[in-house]
C-alpha cells in the first residue's frame, strides 16, 4: 500500500467516524426534543392563542422544571467520534500531500477535505465547553455529504500540479481560501439556529397564522411550527442574541480571511498570467461573496441591523460560497475551472 491509497483509506475512515458522530449528535438532540415536548407539551400553543408578545420561554416554567435530560451516552460518542474523526482525516490530508510532493490543495478533491477538516476543528473549539446538537448536526450532515462527493466524484489520484500552480501562493492563497469556507460553515449553522431561535422567542411562525390562499396544506404541517411542542427543544440552547453573536464574530473572522483571499489571488494572478483581475468566473464568484459579507458587517455593525435580517445576510453569502466552488469549477469554463475532474 503506497502513501496515496493510505490517503484515501484514512479518509474514508474518516468519513464513516463522522457518520457515527452526525448519528449519536441527532440521538442526543433527539432526546432532548422528546423530553421538552413530554414536559411543555401545552405551553406553546397556549401563548400564541393568547396573542401575547413576551417570550416562549415564560409559559413553560422555570429554565430548571423544563430542562430536559440529554443522553450522555450519545453524547460522549458524539464528541469522541468527532476528536476522532478529525485526527484520521488530518492523517488522510498529510498522507495526500506526502504522496503528491505538494501542499494539498491543488484540486477540487483537495480543497473539499481541508474544508471539511476546518469546518469540524472550528466545530469542535467552538463547543469545547458546551455541546449544541442542532450546529453539530448541520455540521457534521455538511461534512458527511462533502467527503461522500470528494471520494465518489472529485477523486483524482495524488500527483504534481501544472507549472502555474506550483507556488507558495498555493498555500497562502487557497489555505485562506479553505479556512475561512470551514469558519463560514460554522457560522452559517449558528444562524440557522439563531432564527429557529428567534422564531420561537417571538412567536414568529407563518404556520400559526391563516393563509389567504392553501391554508389546508398550512393546517397539515401547523404541528411543525417553531413555536409548537415539537420545537420546544429550542429552550435548551442558548438565546438568540447568543447565538448571533457567535456567528458574528465567526465571520468577522472569515470576512477577514476571505479579503486576503480575494487579495492574495489578484497578486498570484499577476504572477502567473500577468494581470491583477482578468473578470475569471472564479474571481466574480469570489468579489460577489466579499460583498455580501461585507453587506452583512456593514449593516449589522453600523446600520443596526440584526436578528433574522442579519442571518438572511449570513444564507446568501454562504450560498454565494458553494455556489463559487460547486457551480463555477464544475460547470462554468475558466482559468479557475476543474472541469474534466
Amino acid at each position: 500500500m503506497n502513501l496515496g491509497d493510505l490517503s484515501t483509506l484514512l479518509v474514508w475512515a474518516a468519513a464513516t467516524t463522522f457518520t457515527v458522530s452526525l448519528i449519536a449528535y441527532t440521538v442526543d438532540m433527539a432526546r432532548i426534543a422528546e423530553q421538552a415536548q413530554r414536559r411543555v407539551p401545552a405551553a406553546v400553543p397556549a401563548r400564541v392563542g393568547a396573542g401575547a408578545g413576551g417570550p416562549v420561554s415564560a409559559v413553560a416554567g422555570s429554565a430548571d422544571e423544563a430542562a430536559p435530560s440529554r443522553s450522555r451516552r450519545a453524547e460522549g460518542i458524539a464528541r469522541s467520534t468527532h476528536y476522532l474523526g478529525v485526527a484520521l482525516l488530518l492523517g488522510g490530508i498529510v498522507t495526500r500531500g506526502l504522496a503528491a510532493g505538494r501542499w494539498p490543495t491543488a484540486n477540487m478533491y483537495e480543497f473539499t477535505l481541508v474544508g471539511v477538516f476546518v469546518a469540524t476543528l472550528v466545530l469542535a473549539i467552538v463547543q469545547r465547553r458546551r455541546i449544541i446538537p442542532f450546529i453539530s448536526v448541520l455540521v457534521m450532515g455538511l461534512s458527511v455529504l462533502s467527503l461522500a462527493l470528494a471520494l465518489l466524484k472529485f477523486y483524482v489520484e495524488a500527483e504534481a500540479v501544472q507549472p502555474a500552480l506550483q507556488s507558495y501562493w498555493l498555500i497562502i492563497h487557497v489555505g485562506v481560501a479553505i479556512t475561512a469556507t470551514g469558519v463560514f460553515t460554522v457560522a452559517f449553522a449558528a444562524s440557522v439556529l439563531q432564527v429557529l431561535r428567534d422564531g420561537r422567542e417571538n412567536a414568529h411562525s407563518h404556520l400559526v397564522t391563516p393563509w389567504s390562499r392553501a391554508d389546508g396544506l398550512r393546517q397539515t404541517f401547523a404541528g411543525w411550527a417553531v413555536t409548537g411542542p415539537r420545537f420546544a427543544w429550542l429552550e435548551q440552547v442558548p438565546d438568540a442574541r447568543r447565538l448571533e453573536a457567535m456567528a458574528f464574530r465567526l465571520n468577522a473572522v472569515g470576512f477577514v480571511l476571505w479579503t486576503f483571499t480575494l487579495i492574495g489571488g489578484a497578486i498570484w494572478a499577476e504572477h502567473a498570467w500577468g494581470r491583477y483581475w482578468g473578470w475569471d468566473p472564479k474571481e466574480i464568484g469570489t468579489f460577489v461573496a466579499w460583498v455580501v459579507y461585507a453587506a452583512y458587517l456593514h449593516a449589522r455593525t453600523t446600520r443596526g441591523w440584526s436578528g433574522r435580517r442579519a442571518a438572511y445576510f449570513v444564507f446568501v453569502g454562504y450560498a454565494v460560497v458553494l455556489a463559487n466552488f460547486t457551480v463555477v469549477n464544475l460547470v462554468v469554463t475558466g482559468k479557475h475551472s476543474y472541469s474534466g475532474l
